[in-house]
Formats: structure tokens, C-alpha cells, sequence
């Protein structure tokens, strides 16, 4: 991971934390909304995409109550660093990983532990040498996740035989083929 990212999602984090210190769920709600990429319109309405998310919806996916939902709003767009960030999230789309079977293709599922440099770099090297091509790859942010994963969506199954060829990789924990 280069320092940069890692230094600004040590700043977001550390904004957070200092903005919500006292306030658990809304810390939660914060950082649902970076998961799922729901951002803020200038109006305080919460978006995924062009899609409105109700104050509800988020409350009931986060488990706090909706008065919550409004006050982290609130908080957020009084904060001129906050506001910001959470008015550029963009979601990142569709993840092909659970419809690859009925597409035909394959699916490679890597755990990462703290060392995730070069991981997907070297997971492409050891797809493309046999032959088979990427369509899609999704890394879970080291940051927020506590079992990060790098989902492969390739053209055609992976043989399971290359399973220990992954596992080779510095950093990763666990290998699924499917």
C-alpha cells in the first residue's frame, strides 16, 4: 500500500474518530457510508449514485436509530474536511462475484493479512500465465475491513491445482476457487 493512500485514510479515520469520539453509532454510520459509498447531496440527503437512500434505510443497515442518521449528518456538513470527503464518495459498482457462476465465469476469493502490497499484481501474473483474463477485481479497503479480501472475476474458472501458487504470496492468508 503506498503512503499516501495509507496516510490519507489515516487522516479520514483519525477526523472521524476525533469528530465522533463521545458517539459510537455515529461513528458507525460514518463509516457505513464509506463502505457502501453513500455520499451527500448539498441539501444533507444521502445518495448511492443517483439513488436517494432514506435516513431509515441507513439507520436499519447501521443499527442505530434514524435520529442518528441525522445528527452525523449534521455534524459532517458543519465540518468543512468532512463535508467534503463525504460529498465526493462515489460506490464503486457491481461486483460480479455473486452471479460469476451463472455467467461462466470464474471466481478467485484471496484473505490478505497486514502485508497486502503487490498481492494483486502478483494474483494477475499467476492468472495470466495460464492463459485466462480478468474482468473484473475488487480489493476490500485494508483500513476498513477486519479480514480484508481481493475478489478476482475471471473470463473462465481457475483450476483449483494454482490454489498453493497463491498462497506463495506474501500476505495472503487464505485462497477460494470457485
Amino acid at each position: 500500500m503506498n503512503v499516501q493512500k495509507v496516510g490519507a485514510m489515516i487522516f479520514i479515520w483519525d477526523k472521524i474518530n476525533e469528530k465522533f469520539k463521545k458517539y459510537p453509532a455515529r461513528i458507525r454510520v460514518a463509516e457505513k457510508m464509506i463502505e457502501l459509498g453513500l455520499s451527500l447531496s448539498e441539501d444533507g440527503k444521502i445518495y448511492c449514485g443517483n439513488l436517494k437512500i432514506s435516513d431509515k434505510s441507513l439507520a436499519t443497515a447501521t443499527g442505530v436509530d434514524r435520529r442518528v442518521i441525522k445528527s452525523t449528518i449534521e455534524i459532517i456538513r458543519a465540518d468543512e474536511e468532512l463535508n467534503n470527503i463525504f460529498s465526493n464518495i462515489v460506490p464503486a459498482g457491481t461486483l460480479l462475484k455473486n452471479i460469476a457462476k451463472n455467467l461462466g465465469l470464474g471466481v478467485v476469493e484471496i484473505e490478505v493479512g497486514s502485508e497486502s502490497e503487490g498481492i494483486l499484481a502478483a494474483t494477475a501474473n499467476i492468472i495470466s500465465k495460464e492463459g485466462i483474463d480478468i474482468r473484473q477485481a475488487y480489493a476490500e479497503d485494508t483500513e476498513l475491513q477486519k479480514v480484508p479480501s481481493l475478489t478476482i472475476i475471471t473470463e473462465k474458472p481457475v483450476s483449483g491445482e494454482i490454489i498453493n501458487e497463491f498462497l506463495k504470496i506474501k500476505g495472503v492468508t487464505r485462497v477460494s476457487i470457485y
